[in-house]
């Protein structure tokens, strides 16, 4: 089996598409499929490293990452309150 060629189009296009888009559909396109940012920091003095930090970002929308919660804040803040008590009486 011949070895798969490498798409030579921009990993950019592959994900958002050839056409032309304004900031809005870029950002809708983001929101509604997500991104994660990661890098790495490290702080060092005299090549002697002192602090690493890794970081991760999820940029989403929030009914992606909570699909089953409410959209009334009412609901939302006693159902998360009822929960909290629970919790606490299991303690």
């Amino acid at each position: 089996m011949p070895p798969r060629e490498r798409d030579p189009r921009p990993d950019a296009e592959l994900v958002l598409g050839a056409e032309d888009s304004s900031l809005l559909d870029l950002v809708d396109n983001v929101l509604s499929k997500g991104v994660v940012l990661t890098g790495d920091i490290t702080i060092g003095l005299a090549h002697v490293e002192l602090i690493y930090a890794q970081l991760s970002v999820l940029l989403c929308a929030a009914d992606r990452v909570l699909p089953q919660e409410s959209e009334d804040f009412h609901e939302r803040h006693e159902a998360r309150r009822q929960l909290r008590a629970r919790r606490k009486a299991r303690r």
